[in-house]
């Protein structure tokens, strides 16, 4: 079973989607004439501004959004899958994740902004949105057929990237730490999920504002510490990481395309842009306003990805944990990074603990709101109640599942849900363009 499912990843992890993914990426960047990177300070404010103007038509504010979103993207992606990264692909692989972030976050912008402006609303009066309803409103009803694929993919996607792979990370993180048995780790957080997603939107995005920001400042805080402490080494990290990502021996070796593939692979799973996970959150926001609701969105890839992730990888090269000892097995995942944040920081590996608990907690949480909206896609309202029980008890599954074959077959679901979210954005990209270009920045407000 596990090499039939690494033939299957290979495949849709292959140069199609990876050319797709960037290529995409690129294309939207160059179209939106790189506004994803002038307007970093306008997103900014726009975000700070939500959180005491919370007017406009929706169900959460700006800031609500975007951090529930960060609750579904900074998880196991940014302690495991960076680590994995690295130890499959060596530390190039970290540039490769940089690449693809810059331009996910034209990715991310459009997604977004589309989702927001063809949203609509349920039966339960909630403004519900994302690549599934960009499709049938934004193509037309003949292309039906790929916003049901899309919400397939993410309905099962949901239950592999989003929860089972969560719950193994954190399940491990705790067995390692403190020794408590994976499966008392996920009933008890099954439970928790459980309090938490049967509120909805509104308690997710209520959960999500006050923990995220709370967790991103410890985790970043405790990197920082340790790289402030190692100062001189980060150059030579640095060096290491774009040197290897280029190197001769990796082409002369055939290396250079595993370490792309897992550098991409690894960031898009990480910041998820190009997924079309994210705009299902952002259709919910307030004000309703597609630009800067999609300039709030890009931050979720830029936080994510080159502050998080980064300071992860720059802690674990450094530290040198990542290379393999005479005699022992390479350490891999949650692991690998416990043991570079260990060496930099007295009790470092209590401080990934932490960070992995309630990055997988939130994690979950997020994505439990993605996959339910797929769902109720496909099927309408009365999906919800049974797939948040099946929700829970994935949880507990995932806490006690193989490692490998969790992250091959979220891999797989990944890149499944990819390709129906990018047709779409290339076909309509012209409307991204245009509603970009009208957009008065400084009023921040179409102009009339």
């Amino acid at each position: 079973m596990k090499a039939l499912l690494d033939q299957i990843d290979g495949v849709v992890w292959g140069p199609i989607t990876l050319w797709l993914i960037g290529l995409t990426g690129l294309y939207l960047m160059v179209g939106l004439r790189f506004m994803p990177l002038r307007r970093i300070g306008f997103a900014v404010r726009q975000t700070i501004l939500s959180i005491r103007n919370g007017g406009g038509e929706g169900d959460v504010s700006a800031f609500e959004s975007l951090m529930t979103a960060l609750a579904a993207t900074i998880g196991t992606g940014n302690v495991a899958g960076v680590a994995g990264a690295i130890g499959v692909g060596g530390p190039g692989a970290v540039f490769w994740m940089w690449l693809i972030a810059l331009v996910g976050m034209a990715t991310k912008y459009a997604e977004s902004l589309l989702a927001v402006h063809h949203r609509e609303l349920d039966e339960l009066g909630e403004h519900v949105g994302g690549p599934m309803y960009v499709i049938r409103n934004g193509l037309g009803r003949g292309w039906g057929w790929l916003a049901v694929l899309f919400a397939l993919f993410g309905t099962l996607a949901g239950f592999g990237i989003g929860n089972g792979v969560q719950a193994h990370e954190l399940a491990k993180a705790l067995n390692i730490s403190l020794g408590i048995p994976p499966l008392a780790t996920g009933i008890v957080f099954a439970a928790i999920t459980f309090a938490v997603i049967i509120g909805g939107i509104e308690r997710i995005g209520r959960v999500a504002s006050a923990v995220v920001p709370f967790m991103a400042v410890i985790y970043v805080g405790g990197a920082a510490t340790i790289l402030l402490s190692h100062l001189a080494e980060i150059p030579a990290a640095l060096s290491l990481i774009l040197h290897d990502a280029f190197s001769a021996q990796a082409l002369a070796g055939g290396a250079l395309g595993v370490m792309i593939q897992k550098g991409i692979a690894r960031g898009v799973f990480s910041n998820e842009a190009g997924l079309g996970t994210a705009p299902i959150a952002q259709a919910a926001a307030k004000p309703g306003d597609p630009v800067l609701q999609g300039s709030v969105a890009m931050l979720g890839t830029f936080i994510d990805t080159i502050i998080v992730c980064t300071m992860t990888a720059l802690v674990i090269v450094t530290s040198g944990a990542w290379l393999p000892m005479e005699g022992a097995d390479p350490l891999t995942g949650v692991a690998l990074t416990m043991a570079a944040f260990d060496w930099g920081l007295p009790g470092g590996a209590w401080l990934v603990t932490f960070g992995t608990v309630f990055f997988t907690a939130t994690t979950i949480l997020g994505w439990g709101y993605y996959s339910e909206r797929c769902l109720e896609f496909l099927v309408g309202v009365k999906g919800i109640k049974p797939f948040r029980l099946v929700w829970v008890a994935v949880v507990v599954i995932g806490s006690v599942a193989s490692f490998d074959l969790v992250w091959t077959v979220a891999d797989i679901l990944n890149g499944l849900m990819a390709i129906p979210n990018l047709i779409s954005l290339l076909l309509l990209s012209g409307t991204v363009f245009q509603l970009t270009r009208q957009y008065n920045f400084n009023a921040a407000r179409p102009r009339e």
